[in-house]
């Protein structure tokens, strides 16, 4: 395998790696919103118990009761929806740069090194403006 193949090979894989780190960063936030939903759901009902020990069963509580659940339900829904479009999106971006690196790996590893050299020179005039 030629150097160039290996290291179109590399940026296929170093795109990938991305991808799916991307993917576990929206699961993650799918999760935390799903645990931060439940728990103010939790805190909803405990005050609705408390609530119900003070007044009597009203329909309008019930009503409002079951209005939060379902604007809950409707967040949890939307959240879950949004991370699998974004999980599809980023899976077809994938697709396509491994199939761009496969195709065109000559300027595949010439704008893998371009952006390498940019992100080098941020850092570096990142650190002189700190030095200041």
């Amino acid at each position: 395998m030629s150097d160039l193949q290996k290291a179109a090979d590399q940026v296929a894989d170093a795109a990938k790696d991305k991808a799916e780190d991307i993917v576990d960063s929206a699961k993650s936030a799918t999760q935390s919103t799903r645990r931060a939903a439940n728990r103010m759901m939790d805190r909803a009902e405990e005050k609705l118990d408390e609530w119900s020990d003070d007044l009597e069963s009203h329909p309008r509580i019930d009503d409002l009761a079951a209005r939060a659940q379902e604007f809950a339900n409707r967040g949890i829904n939307y959240v879950a929806d949004t991370s699998q479009r974004a999980r599809r999106q980023i899976h077809q971006a994938t697709d396509a740069t491994c199939q761009y690196v496969q195709e065109q790996p000559g300027k595949s590893l010439m704008m893998a090194a371009a952006a390498g050299a940019a992100a080098a020179l941020l850092v570096i005039l990142a650190r002189g403006s700190d030095r200041r």
